[in-house]
């Protein structure tokens, strides 16, 4: 079995990816808008995510992300969203960290990070599909190292202009395939992209 690394993102029109689920999220750097994607719900983007669970089986995820989810999930595993709280709760969860001294409260959690590329094909290993959830800092360096499978950006109808961005400059310039689109409610748009091999290639338009 070779399994899956897919990065799930919500980002805005100018490819903003930063605390979209709240203001404390990360607000690093002096970021404003955290929680952006709170006025803007979409019933595609809910059901899209809703779908991506039920093959999900090991979670990768970096540290800020991985304390938020460690600080609610646990707690709301009842109620109209307890199934994901069940779930998060359940599946392993991989924290990549260079801190070898983290402590990992939560159920099913260990570190990643000493080498990163020969532990994601462990992980490959050991998993079918293993979401990296949020994460923007880890996401960047899975980009730039390709260790990853899918791309999966649901994107919003707004620009900001500041923020962590998917690709931001000097990004490891890479060749990539549309895998599926769809366009939701209120403008949403949702964008699966794979890594293509081999060089970006230039040219003259028209020659």
């Amino acid at each position: 079995m070779t399994g899956r690394i897919i990065i799930d993102l919500f980002t805005t029109l100018d490819g903003v990816a930063q605390a979209p689920g709240g203001p404390e999220e990360d607000p690093s750097d002096g970021f404003r808008f955290g929680g952006w994607q709170a006025p803007l719900p979409s019933e595609a983007v809910g059901r899209s995510v809703t779908e991506g669970m039920d093959t999900l089986d090991a979670l990768l995820l970096g540290r800020r992300t991985y304390d938020i989810f460690a600080g609610y999930w646990p707690q709301h595993t009842t109620g109209p969203e307890g199934w994901i709280g069940q779930l998060f709760d359940r599946v392993p969860k991989y924290v990549a960290s260079r801190d070898a001294g983290i402590e990992l409260g939560w159920q099913g959690s260990s570190r990643v990070g000493d080498d990163l590329a020969s532990e994601i094909a462990e992980l490959r290993e050991k998993h079918e599909d293993v979401h990296v959830i949020g994460s923007i800092d880890l996401v960047q360096t899975l980009l730039a190292e390709r260790l990853y499978d899918e791309l999966q950006l649901w994107v919003y109808p707004v620009v900001l202009g500041q923020g962590k961005k998917v690709f931001g400059d000097g990004a490891t310039p890479t060749n990539m395939r549309l895998v599926h689109s769809e366009i939701g409610d209120g403008g949403t748009l949702l964008l699966r992209y794979a890594p293509l091999p081999g060089e970006v290639q230039t040219g003259t338009v028209g020659e």
